[in-house]
């Protein structure tokens, strides 16, 4: 959920769906399993997008993940989904340097995504909440208010910050380009969008970048799972609250389903998609191991 007309939709009103879009699966060294879920909640559309995909890159197996929040329609969000990981790993620092290659990436497929743009599209946005498994270092980049949060030691750990217009350092640097910040029911670049990073947005993308922040976490025997996330559960459940649901659940996609369900019965008012990466101890990762 990001722009204003958004939050002008009648919360009350309740669509049915024949329930959520769910899958999982395991990684070819078995080493993570991961799942997800995915609905449209009370909204009569769709504009959350999520992938979950498992690539050889220079004789690495890498895990990509991702959670996309669109905006002003399902252009951005759904185009990223499609994008974004394919431009990624064909990044020619994939490897060497994946830092830069995703701060890269996330900016050249916002540039290929507004060059695409044709004018009843040009308001569309989306968040990017992502994942990126590399032999034992996990990569986690975000633009906008979906968010990453990880289990260590069966601690909640936020590795993602939601970027807001309120903040002091995006204010400050909205208002450096030349924007501003006023409070429309929350606060908003330009009394418009909600959040002050996102792909697209191409009035406001002057002010609204699509730099991502970067986390890199060590995964290791005290790493237990991540959680990707729109704000559909984020709004009504805190990531201690989601860690502590699915702790105790082994099957990654069991755990995905749990968390959409909860959010759904505490009455979020978004879309609500969550992805669950659980990574597996060596003597799991030694024994059923299903090749996807």
């Amino acid at each position: 959920m990001g722009y204003l007309d958004s939050t002008l939709a009648s919360s009350t009103e309740i669509h049915a769906i024949d329930g959520p879009v769910t899958g999982g699966g395991l990684s070819h060294n078995g080493k993570f399993g991961y799942g997800f879920a995915s609905t449209p909640g009370k909204r009569s559309s769709m504009e959350d997008f999520y992938e979950t995909r498992i690539d050889g890159v220079d004789g690495e197996i890498v895990g990509l993940f991702g959670v996309f929040d669109g905006h002003g329609g399902a252009r951005a969000a759904e185009y990223v989904k499609k994008n974004l990981f394919s431009n990624l790993i064909r990044h020619p620092k994939f490897i060497s340097d994946t830092k830069s290659a995703i701060a890269e990436t996330y900016n050249h497929t916002d540039s290929e995504f507004l060059k695409d743009e044709d004018s009843q599209n040009r308001d569309a946005g989306s968040t990017a909440s992502t994942a990126i498994l590399v032999g034992d270092r996990l990569l986690v980049a975000n633009v906008g208010d979906s968010r990453a949060v990880i289990s260590r030691g069966g601690k909640a750990f936020a590795v993602s910050r939601d970027h807001k217009p309120d903040q002091t350092d995006e204010r400050q640097r909205i208002e450096d380009a030349g924007g501003f910040v006023i409070w429309a029911g929350t606060w908003r670049v330009g009394g418009v969008l909600a959040v002050s990073r996102a792909f697209g947005d191409r009035l406001l993308k002057q002010y609204v970048v699509s730099d991502p922040e970067i986390q890199e976490e060590k995964v290791d025997s005290t790493l237990e799972f991540l959680i990707l996330a729109s704000d559909g559960l984020w709004d009504v459940v805190t990531n201690e609250e989601a860690v502590a649901m699915v702790k105790p659940i082994e099957d990654s996609e069991e755990a995905a389903k749990l968390l959409l369900q909860e959010a759904c019965q505490r009455g979020s008012a978004d879309n609500i998609t969550c992805v669950v990466v659980r990574f597996l101890s060596d003597q799991a990762a030694t024994s059923d191991i299903i090749p996807i």
